[in-house]
């Protein structure tokens, strides 16, 4: 039985870790052939377009992870509709594509709050949680711990599992290498977020 995974990383503190680890992701995958998601943080793209329009020429899916980063659900109404539209522009402007429909909220604050969800739907977004936590993002994170956390985590959620990943952690780049390096042994097959055949608003955070 194949199971379906998707790989998504959020793409965010171009000025935190490990400056190149996006660039490094895409080597890794462009090495595999696999396409994975990538949720685009509006200052970032600001600071470093270039990195955006590579995710994009590698022909990898790109949703939007909002503008500053900051919780949505400690946002009025209008400075969430704010933040997701400067958000998009940046992307737009960036990279030529639209981000829409694929939203993920920072923290995943706000993914469970109609309010938040109804702003971001008024957008045309729908949020896209995660069934898998890698927690690539905590101190002293190994590749080899985070290949563990992210194989354990799929075989117990199963077919249409989405992973968060990170794109500045230094770790991340050869986890991420070990996993599409065992995928066929495990029966795994990586797609992007709009191959999976689900409807993403139902991933949430573990």
């Amino acid at each position: 039985m194949i199971v379906r995974v998707a790989l998504t990383f959020d793409a965010e503190h171009a000025d935190r870790g490990n400056a190149n680890g996006t660039e490094q992701l895409l080597e890794v995958l462009a090495e595999s052939a696999v396409r994975a998601t990538f949720f685009l943080q509006g200052r970032s793209v600001e600071s470093v377009p270039a990195v955006a329009r590579a995710v994009v020429a590698g022909g990898h899916p790109i949703g939007s992870h909002g503008h500053d980063h900051g919780r949505m659900s400690h946002l009025r109404d209008e400075e969430i509709t704010g933040d997701v539209q400067r958000a998009e522009e940046a992307i737009r402007q960036a990279c030529g594509v639209d981000p829409r429909p694929w939203f993920r909220c920072p923290f995943g604050d706000g993914a469970s709050d109609p309010r938040v969800l109804g702003a971001i739907s008024a957008a045309g977004y729908r949020h896209v949680g995660w069934h898998v936590d890698s927690e690539d993002w905590a101190d002293g994170a190994t590749a080899e711990g985070l290949e563990r956390r992210v194989r354990k985590g799929i075989r117990g959620a199963g077919d249409g599992a989405v992973v968060l990943l990170h794109g500045w952690p230094a770790a991340t780049p050869t986890a991420v290498a070990r996993l599409l390096a065992s995928a066929a042994a495990d029966g795994v097959v990586y797609l992007g977020i709009d191959e999976l055949g689900v409807t993403p608003i139902e991933s949430v955070p573990s």
